[in-house]
């Protein structure tokens, strides 16, 4: 009898329950319907496996390096681990809680005084139990419900984080190598540059000796060879800063670096790109924001549930009894069972604010949603410019030096055969050095927004980045 009452309370509660609070639907975005700058391209790229198109496997090495040791990343898969745990815990409150339990205890009373027992009743006495019991909070408005959509939203916002932090690892280590490629570059100038124009000093110290030339050419001379040499030092800290901040990023105590193929050599990515739109499902930081955005979405059901009653099954049955061979037998049965039912009268608006707080959470994390998409469509604006005019400065500062290489051929012609001073070669023996500089430093910058650009628009290449930071050998 008493059976078919808690089923069919069950039953009844069941039936009517609902689910407080708005569900979630994506909002409406303003999505451009193109870029800025358009790009004529397959959007298979983005999901293409970018770095390895440089055709240096040191790099391929070092990216794979950073996805098995960066720190960060170790940090953002224990994170999941976190969220993952909290899943379990609010999920479980869907499902009646089960436990059992076991008691023995021995009693002696006194046999002595106004308490001592009558003749006949033992002094000593034992007394066995073992009961199983159970209880189910009924989610007749969805709060457990509601904080286990949050809850299921958070872990996926974690691993969308954790994604989020491979898309940056793999830009970071690659950017780090292609700057430590052209300052490398910049450095191996500035020594040539150097060793020639110290032989050129010395030449000029024996023609200053034979009186061929002035003490003015003389130091004209050896301060275009002291201001190569002073650049050395810098680019030389410059080097070992960089090498020590992508050990880092690997994961590794600050050291040298193992260098591939030159930043001349190296080959240059084809272009990533897309609609708009694509950004939505492409990017990682995008999808943990919007996974955020549902999280906060529920905790607006969770709160409002507070309203309404707590109802709760408990129940408990087992044995109790002074003597182990009686213990199961059928008048040593126990049991009960309640329906506990808790309801707020008045809480002076406590369950009101919280409401309240839950909205303006939910409002604030959609407005953060909103703006990560503006950003990111800005990013990719800005990579695809800054692609095509360090493509254009590029092309520009090569013809330049060029120009020069011949403007000091000449102009060193010139003044060996009497038709100038020295003031003139110099001119055009240090524009020749600064162009030089200036033209492998862009072409860094334009490997660089290549890189940001494959940042910006996210795509399958983090899932085949993913799968480097499975260890060998495990399914």
């Amino acid at each position: 009898m008493h059976r078919r009452i808690a089923i069919a309370l069950i039953l009844l509660f069941s039936a009517g329950g609902c689910t407080l609070g708005p569900d979630y639907r994506r909002p409406a975005m303003d999505v451009p319907a193109a870029w800025r700058l358009d790009e004529q391209q397959a959007q298979e790229l983005a999901d293409t496996v970018w770095w390895r198109q440089f055709n240096d496997p040191v790099l391929d090495g070092l990216i794979e390096t950073a996805l098995k040791e960066n720190k960060d990343l170790q940090i953002a898969a224990a994170r999941i681990e976190q969220y993952a745990g909290r899943y379990g815990i609010v999920r479980a409150d869907l499902f009646p809680q089960v436990g059992a339990g076991a008691e023995y205890s021995r009693q002696k009373v006194t046999e002595l005084g106004d308490n001592r027992p009558a003749t006949g009743y033992q002094v000593t006495t034992d007394n066995i139990a073992v009961d199983v019991s159970a209880g189910w909070e009924l989610d007749l408005w969805g709060r457990i419900r509601r904080s286990t959509e949050a809850a299921r939203a958070e872990l996926l916002a974690s691993e969308e984080g954790r994604r989020a932090v491979v898309l940056s690892l793999v830009a970071n280590v690659a950017s780090a190598y292609i700057n430590l490629r052209a300052l490398d570059r910049q450095l191996e100038i500035t020594r040539n540059t150097t060793k020639t124009r110290e032989e050129s000093y010395k030449i000029f110290q024996e023609r200053f000796a034979g009186g061929v030339i002035s003490d003015l050419e003389l130091s004209q001379n050896r301060s275009q060879y002291e201001e190569a040499l002073a650049r050395i030092p810098a680019l030389e800290l410059a080097v070992t800063q960089q090498e020590n901040g992508l050990s880092v990023l690997l994961g590794l105590n600050p050291g040298p670096i193992d260098r591939g193929r030159s930043i001349d050599e190296l080959s240059m990515p084809a272009i990533a790109a897309g609609m708009p739109s694509d950004l939505l499902e492409r990017r990682p930081d995008l999808r943990q924001a919007e996974q955020a955005l549902i999280a906060a979405n529920a905790r607006i059901g969770v709160a409002k549930a507070a309203y309404f009653p707590a109802i709760a099954l408990t129940g408990a049955y087992g044995s109790a009894s002074g003597d182990l061979a009686d213990l199961f037998k059928g008048p040593a049965s126990v049991w009960e069972y309640s329906v506990p039912v808790s309801m707020p009268i008045f809480t002076a608006g406590k369950i009101a604010g919280s409401v309240q707080e839950a909205e303006a959470i939910q409002q604030q994390t959609l407005i953060s949603y909103q703006q990560a998409i503006q950003n990111a469509f800005r990013e990719v604006n800005d990579a695809l410019a800054a692609r095509e005019q360090n493509r254009r400065q590029l092309a520009t500062q090569k013809d330049q030096v060029d120009s020069l290489v011949q403007y000091s051929d000449i102009a060193r012609m010139r003044y060996e055969n009497g038709y100038s001073e020295y003031l003139e070669t110099l001119d055009a023996e240090r524009s020749l050095f600064n162009a030089q500089l200036a033209y492998t430093q862009t072409k860094g910058v334009l490997h660089l927004s290549l890189i940001a650009l494959y940042k910006a628009v996210g795509g399958g290449w983090v899932d085949q980045a993913d799968l480097l930071t499975e260890p060998k050998g495990r399914p």
